[in-house]
């Protein structure tokens, strides 16, 4: 019993202790509330809202009541721990009441560890003595944006006033984009401009389309996160063209009889723009017309004679009555009236012994009649007259003839031949090919062509020609040739050639540009380290006339070319001229290209700028026609373009499947000096051409930057897929990189296109000390999510780089006559002379393209006056640089040309 006792005291003991533990903890938790208040429940001055974590900063949610005792965050269904919470205690002034305010971090973490279909969500509940409170439900989310478009504008053509619709699905993003469109880098404004409309799904219409509406749109998406950029859609407004009202009929052109008469009307209304079509249909219409003739009057018959007057004269008369002159016909030639002497014994003689003439139309006056000595005094003044005008004659045209010299045209050329031979020089060639390599002996002529070339044309009329302008002739005065090249300033022939007025787009870079002069035994155009070069064969310029010819890499920035869908500049953009000029037979213009290995994946079109500045596909490269104006041999970095007409060209390709690659080059440069503990790692992506690869190397040069490695090659396919880079394996201990992220991008189409100008991207390191002088380190290179190659290129900054990879053209820039050639001119003329004609057993030209792997082309060499020497003009392409007369020699031993009588060439007939 007593243990009874015990526990029960024990019990009430622990239930007193409670009980005042209890007290003590509502004393020092809640706040006494008025009485007035005391049956308020808590309601709420701030509740929490919606917000998002924009990378990896945390957000803060804070909830604010009144009258409150408590308050706390419940997030997902369950409580925030109460050292999560940040409490503020204060008394509105105004009522009195406690105010209680709460704030929580909620962190990237804690969002993504929940999964599942529900949002992260945060609730605040607040407790009075009265009861507790819920705050509304505040949603935290991760802000993001994708990089990629669902769908991005493409580039149109349009007629004027068609509607055009811009389609635009912005990427995915929380929270959802906002859409703005720009127009040639200026945003859109569609309450300003009411032709724009912006629909509901961010599609961009424009309603009627206009000329000034030609331009290159973009769609911007943007939220808190970042901000992303469409590819460019280039909108073109056209407009077809429409005739204008017809002109009046013109006068007839007889004057007499049936004729013609025209009108004419012109394709001005409107006039075609941006690629418009023009109009169909005649432009002049013809009509037969008939005009009345003019009608010559004619005498009537004489009337009879008059009775004898009292002066002894008898008349009579006719009139101009058949027919009466008319419509412009010409008057009666002649007397109307007649006299004569009636009675010769009664009346006095007249002193004339024929009827006196006494009116006339012509001339009213009487004239006496010459006599016979008149006669010939006038024969002999003729006579003497006509001497005299023979005399001057003959006197001007000797004048002439020792002023102009004998004529250009028919006169021999042997002496422009003299002024393109080389001075005193004779090659020496390998001893096993003496069956091409004899050289006629110059000395037996001349040493030197000393005088004017010009001298013979000097008449700016010689150098006409049928479709196009030439360059200004030389100025007057003596030139020397010496080794085909013509001594001049650069800067005088740019200054003239930018004064035609064809030509004054053309920019004064004497660098890109070569020139010379020729005549009818050709020559050669290189534009050093750029792998672009003109052939002039043989023959190729007439008999007689000498030119001025140009060569010029054109600069990508100067050059508008239209590209559309799938297609991309494969070449460089090379103007040669002056268009126009006459060639009796194809040139070669020779140029690099960037596309693989593979033309099945390949549409290749040669462009061609005409006159008026649009661009037009003049060839697809392998349907070529052998009656065509264009030819292309494609070789494997090469493209070889047989030409009779001079102009503007460029080498498009439209791939045909994902697996159509380009050749891209990359490149590493560093500064040659760097002083500073910043060091910046330069990477270029560019096409494999030679032309690209010379521009970026004397752009480093002036920058102060030098090669670190030697350049790789990568196959960039058309996969819609970025190029993505990222440098790797640095020495962490001495450099470190001050890029925010781990790669950078370069986008599919600045590459695709080809249009752009140096694409490269900037590494920027520091080195953590200005001891550290070597970098070790390895740059990737990759398209993103596709099956492209994987380049990997090691970055070494401490040793010299090899540059024997550089093909450096120490040849000139502009060859005239024989030295241009590898083949002596008059072995040549041996060559064609030998396998031109077909041979039964097919020892002809056939076999010479079959042995230099050129059978490909025989139906483009059949239709030449001289298939063989197209085939050589196509080997001295080939092989200026690298050519083996040894090699050559021996294939016409195996075609079996090997008679002395073709191939041997004495001193005395070189």
């Amino acid at each position: 019993m007593s243990v009874c006792v015990l526990v029960c005291v024990c019990v009430c003991v622990c239930v007193c202790m409670c009980a005042r533990l209890y007290s003590q903890h509502v004393a020092t938790v809640t706040n006494p509330l008025p009485a007035a208040f005391s049956d308020l429940l808590p309601h709420f001055l701030v509740e929490p809202d919606d917000v998002y974590i924009v990378k990896n900063k945390p957000v803060t949610l804070t909830c604010r009541s009144t009258p409150a005792t408590q308050i706390y965050f419940k997030c997902n269904g369950e409580w925030v721990h109460q050292d999560d919470h940040l409490i503020e205690r204060t008394v509105d002034p105004a009522t009195g009441l406690p105010v209680m305010q709460v704030m929580i971090d909620i962190s990237r973490q804690q969002v993504e560890k929940i999964f599942g279909l529900e949002d992260y969500w945060c609730q605040c509940v607040a407790w009075s003595t009265t009861g507790t409170q819920k705050s509304q439900k505040a949603y935290v989310r991760i802000a993001y944006l994708r990089k990629n478009f669902e769908e991005e504008p493409l580039g149109k053509e349009v007629a004027l006033d068609q509607e055009v619709l811009l389609r635009c699905h912005p990427p995915e993003g929380v929270p959802t984009a906002e859409v703005e469109w720009l127009k040639n880098e200026e945003v859109i404004d569609p309450s300003a401009d009411p032709n724009y409309h912006v629909t509901a799904d961010h599609n961009l219409i424009i309603k009627q389309a206009r000329l000034a509406d030609t331009g290159n749109y973009t769609c911007v998406a943007k939220n808190i996160v970042a901000r992303r950029r469409s590819s460019s859609a280039s909108v073109t407004v056209y407009v077809n063209g429409g005739w204008s009202t017809w002109t009046g009929w013109s006068a007839c052109s007889a004057t007499c009889g049936r004729g013609w008469q025209k009108r004419t009307r012109s394709c001005t209304n409107p006039t075609p723009l941006n690629g418009g079509t023009s109009c169909e249909g005649q432009s002049v219409q013809k009509s037969a017309c008939t005009a009345t003739c003019p009608v010559d009057g004619g005498w009537s018959e004489w009337s009879k004679w008059s009775a004898c007057g009292a002066d002894c004269t008898a008349w009579r008369s006719r009139e101009c009555t058949q027919p009466v002159p008319g419509t412009g016909g010409k008057d009666c030639q002649g007397l109307d009236l007649q006299s004569q002497n009636c009675t010769s014994e009664l009346c006095p003689q007249s002193k004339f012994s024929y009827p006196l003439e006494s009116r006339a139309r012509s001339n009213p006056l009487r004239h006496p009649a010459s006599g016979p000595e008149d006669v010939a005094l006038y024969v002999g003044i003729v006579a003497v007259a006509l001497c005299l005008l023979l005399l001057l004659i003959v006197v001007v045209l000797v004048y002439r003839r020792k002023k102009e010299g004998l004529d250009a045209d028919v006169a021999d050329s042997s002496i422009l031949t003299t002024g393109f031979q080389p001075v005193g020089i004779k090659p020496t060639k390998p001893e096993n090919s003496h069956l091409l390599t004899i050289q006629p002996d110059l000395t037996t002529t001349t040493s030197s062509y000393q005088g004017s070339l010009r001298s013979r044309h000097e008449i700016t009329g010689k150098f006409s020609v049928t479709n196009g302008p030439l360059l200004d002739p030389l100025p007057n005065g003596s030139h020397t040739l010496h080794n085909g090249k013509l001594p001049s300033d650069p800067a005088e022939f740019m200054n003239r050639l930018s004064a035609q007025s064809y030509f004054k787009t053309l920019p004064r870079d004497t660098a890109n540009t070569s020139y010379g002069t020729f005549n009818f035994l050709g020559g050669r155009l290189t534009i050093p380290n750029t792998g672009v070069s003109l052939l002039i064969p043989p023959e190729a310029i007439p008999r007689g006339k000498i030119y001025e010819i140009y060569l010029t890499v054109q600069r990508k920035e100067d050059v508008r070319l239209p590209l559309a869908g799938c297609q991309t500049l494969l070449s460089p953009v090379v103007s040669c001229g002056p268009p126009g000029v006459m060639l009796t037979r194809p040139v070669i213009l020779s140029m690099d290209h960037c596309s693989d290995a593979s033309p099945e994946n390949w549409t290749m079109r040669l462009k061609k700028q005409s006159y008026e500045g649009t661009w037009e596909d003049v060839l697809q490269v392998g349907e070529e026609l052998p009656s065509d104006p264009y030819y292309c041999q494609l070789e494997a970095e090469t493209c070889r373009i047989f030409t009779e007409q001079l102009g503007r060209f460029a080498l498009v390709g439209e791939s045909l499947s994902m697996v159509a690659a380009k050749r891209l080059k990359l490149l590493l440069f560093a500064p040659a000096y760097c002083t500073t503990l910043e060091y910046s790692i330069r990477v270029y992506c560019m096409d494999d051409t030679q032309d690209v690869l010379k521009e970026v190397m004397q752009m480093e040069k002036q920058l102060g930057g030098r090669l670190i490695d030697e350049p790789q090659v990568l196959l960039f396919k058309d996969s819609y897929h970025n190029l993505r880079l990222s440098i790797h394996d640095m020495p962490r201990a001495h450099w470190r990189s001050k890029l925010l992220a781990a790669y950078q991008e370069i986008p599919f189409y600045h590459i695709w296109s080809g249009s752009q100008r140096s694409l490269h991207c900037t590494f920027t390191l520091e080195r953590l000390s200005l001891s550290t002088c070597e970098l070790t380190c390895q740059l990737c290179v990759w398209q993103v999510e596709g099956e492209g190659q994987r380049t990997s290129q090691q970055c070494t900054d401490s040793r010299p780089l090899d540059s024997d990879f550089l093909v450096l053209d120490n040849s000139a820039p502009a060859l005239a006559g024989p030295s241009a050639f590898q083949i002596p001119y008059l072995i040549r003329q041996k060559i064609c002379s030998s396998l031109d004609a077909p041979c039964p057993h097919g020892a002809d030209w056939r076999l010479l393209a079959q042995r230099l792997k050129l059978e490909r082309h025989l139906n483009f060499f059949a239709c030449k006056a001289s298939p063989t020497s197209v085939i050589l003009d196509l080997w001295e392409a080939q092989h200026f640089h690298s050519g083996n007369l040894n090699q050559l020699a021996a294939v016409m031993a195996e075609i079996g040309k090997q008679e002395a009588m073709i191939f041997l060439v004495t001193d005395g007939e070189c």
